[in-house]
């Protein structure tokens, strides 16, 4: 049986048993993203495509020796950040599948956000050009999803039994995991960061937490992340020790009546400063706040860059 160990985080396809791949792209930064494939008899389901067109078609082009003879008739796209769909328009004749509030919020995620956030002054788009620019976000057509789902769907890859589950809100509206029983492999989108920080764009932390859990409950053999190399399931548990974490130390000290600014600086990250994009604590202290206080004043995406940007030593 293939262990994670046995997999390289290299960038490429992986073969992880008999009808499951992973498409690993380090460093697992913002937008290097992972995808995978599930293969049945004459058929193949791609999970999620890539954050610009030429790496999708790389990914295409890198899966075309399974493909060939198991073309993908089925996408799901796992969430609505477009670096797990902004290729779907390479993959139109198949059927692409997601959550109805992944679906939703996709409206709403497209390029030209980004293309937006480019273009600000000052720190906030250094930072953007800074993870932004080694994609090319033009001349795509944002293609979304046209079938959808509510909490669980279960599909026939060609005789490959292939189950959803919607696990948002947490990372965004919606997440969805993809989970193959017969190969003990699940695909788990952003709700799992390996080596980076997960970053709580919809929250609640709390239900990230429970979703954490229900992941483990799967009882997968392997694990693929949306971001960072494959692991077992006990892997999970570093992901969900960082939420807790943020948790209890945000709602600290959202009772002594500090503001978010005031506690994404003061919250010391400890045994997770290792971690990439440490600055995306100013996100998650957010997202603590709004459970708290659902009447909490939101903050848009471009001023929640500007404090992800001062945190990592992008200033005005």
């Amino acid at each position: 049986m293939t262990s994670p160990e046995d997999i390289p985080y290299s960038r490429g396809l992986h073969q992880l048993a008999d009808r499951a791949y992973a498409w690993l792209v380090p460093d697992g930064t913002w937008g290097w993203s992972n995808a995978g494939l599930v293969v049945g008899d004459g058929e193949s389901l791609l999970v999620d495509t890539m954050f610009d067109l030429a790496m999708t078609r790389e990914l295409l082009t890198g899966l075309e020796p399974i493909t060939r003879d198991h073309p993908i008739r089925t996408v799901v796209n796992t969430h609505a950040n477009g670096d797990h769909w902004f290729g779907n328009e390479l993959v139109a004749d198949a059927e692409i599948i997601a959550s109805a509030p992944t679906a939703e919020e996709m409206l709403a995620n497209g390029p030209g956000l980004i293309l937006g956030m480019l273009d600000q002054p000052g720190a906030i788009g250094r930072f953007a050009r800074h993870i932004f620019e080694p994609f090319d976000f033009t001349n795509i057509t944002p293609t979304v999803a046209t079938r959808t789902f509510e909490d669980s769907l279960t599909l026939d890859v060609g005789g490959t039994e292939v189950q959803l589950y919607n696990l948002g809100p947490a990372h965004t509206a919606g997440d969805s995991v993809v989970f193959v029983p017969s190969q003990g492999v699940l695909y788990a989108g952003d709700l799992l960061f390996i080596g980076g920080t997960p970053i709580a764009w919809a929250g609640p932390i709390s239900h990230w937490i429970e979703a954490c859990d229900r992941m483990m409950a799967l009882e997968p053999t392997l694990v693929v992340p949306g971001h960072g190399p494959v692991i077992a399931a006990e892997g999970i548990v570093q992901v969900r020790d960082y939420l807790e974490f943020v948790r209890d130390e945000a709602s600290a000290r959202y009772e002594k009546g500090m503001s978010p600014e005031d506690a994404m600086r003061d919250i010391g990250l400890g045994r997770f400063e290792a971690l990439d994009e440490r600055g995306r604590i100013a996100q998650n202290v957010l997202a603590v706040y709004y459970e708290l206080d659902p009447g909490f004043e939101r903050v848009d995406t471009r001023e929640v860059f500007r404090r992800i940007a001062a945190l990592e030593g992008y200033t005005d």
